[in-house]
């Protein structure tokens, strides 16, 4: 069991390699039963501000998504396939932030950068897979605003409750079958140098990284998934936006079009962010790739966008702000 931890954060301390050390050289062999994170950085003084700022970012990516879901399932006015999605979303949105975000706080806190193997495979399979989840869910949604959009008569036969299901359902089970085959990719290498992770959680380009064995393999299966989800996914978005862009220039109502428009410009404004890191983060050589800045542009999907996909998406809309405010009533008088 490699359990130099203190030797670890001393080497680091003295800003030696931890690699280069003579206990790391003589147990280089040794299989690696849990992993220490870097972290976003070490500067003491940050830690405490840090602390409070994500913790923040949890508690609103939590209360807004959770409560997001409480609202459609509530209200009957909601139960449209537009809502349906977003309830989805928000539940992706919970599960791949809650993966993340929580050991990071207590990193924090308490210093504890600690991870143990079966953790990290953990961490990363329900990270990856409801991160792909999301990815295909925008996709939906994308062609969902395209049959409202482009053949407003013709939606309700379009997206039927059965359609939505399978759009559904074809999302995560994407996600879930992706993810598996990542992670049994990933934790099929030898971690035998070292066990710090240049990151703040167990992503796949560090462990990559961090390996002993050949990744070629792993390289060539990460570049090739990552690539056929990112065109696939953008080709439908762009497509529908394209169908949607032209029938928004033939609308006579300027109401009708500065609706759409908004529409449009929230749902877009999240694929942008998404994508971005997504494309910056995978679909680049490893020799490439600097943990620095991958790990700041890993703070926009890992926390960031969970927490804004709520107010981008649901928070503008007056049908959600109406539920929002029946719900108020109803305790309120409960209460009274």
């Amino acid at each position: 069991m490699l359990k130099q931890h203190y030797l670890v954060l001393s080497h680091l301390a003295v800003g030696t390699s931890y690699a280069d050390s003579p206990m790391a050289l003589m147990e280089n062999l040794s299989e690696v039963t849990e992993f220490i994170f870097v972290g976003l950085t070490d500067a003491i003084e940050l830690q405490g501000p840090l602390f409070l700022i994500f913790t923040l970012i949890c508690f609103i990516t939590l209360v807004g998504n959770l409560g997001m879901m409480v609202f459609i399932l509530l209200d009957s006015r909601l139960h449209t396939p537009m809502y349906f999605f977003l309830s989805n979303l928000s539940l992706v949105d919970c599960v791949y932030a809650s993966a993340v975000t929580p050991k990071v706080i207590v990193g924090f806190l308490t210093g504890d950068k600690i991870i143990s193997y079966n953790a990290c495979a953990a961490q990363m399979f329900f990270f990856v897979a409801f991160a792909i989840t999301e990815s295909f869910l925008l996709t939906s949604m994308a062609f969902d605003r395209y049959a409202a959009v482009c053949k407003p008569l013709h939606y309700t036969t379009t997206m039927t409750s059965t359609v939505c299901a399978l759009l559904v359902t074809g999302s995560y089970v994407c996600g879930l079958l992706q993810s598996s085959i990542h992670v049994a990719f990933t934790f099929h290498l030898s971690f035998c140098h070292s066990n710090v992770v240049n990151h703040f959680f167990c992503d796949i380009p560090p462990l990559l990284a961090l390996s002993c064995s050949d990744t070629y393999t792993n390289e060539i299966v990460l570049f090739t998934l990552a690539a056929c989800n990112v065109f696939f996914t953008l080709l439908v978005i762009l497509n529908s936006y394209l169908f949607i862009f032209i029938a928004i220039l033939r609308m006579h109502s300027a109401e009708g079009r500065k609706k759409a428009f908004s529409t449009c410009a929230s749902h877009l404004t999240t694929v942008t962010i998404l994508y971005g890191t997504i494309i910056f983060m995978y679909l680049q050589p490893s020799s490439s790739h600097s943990m620095d800045t991958d790990k700041m542009a890993s703070v926009f999907y890992t926390m960031i966008i969970p927490m804004l996909n709520p107010l981008v998406y649901s928070l503008r809309n007056k049908e959600v702000k109406s539920a929002f405010k029946k719900v108020v009533e109803k305790v309120k008088s409960s209460l009274g």
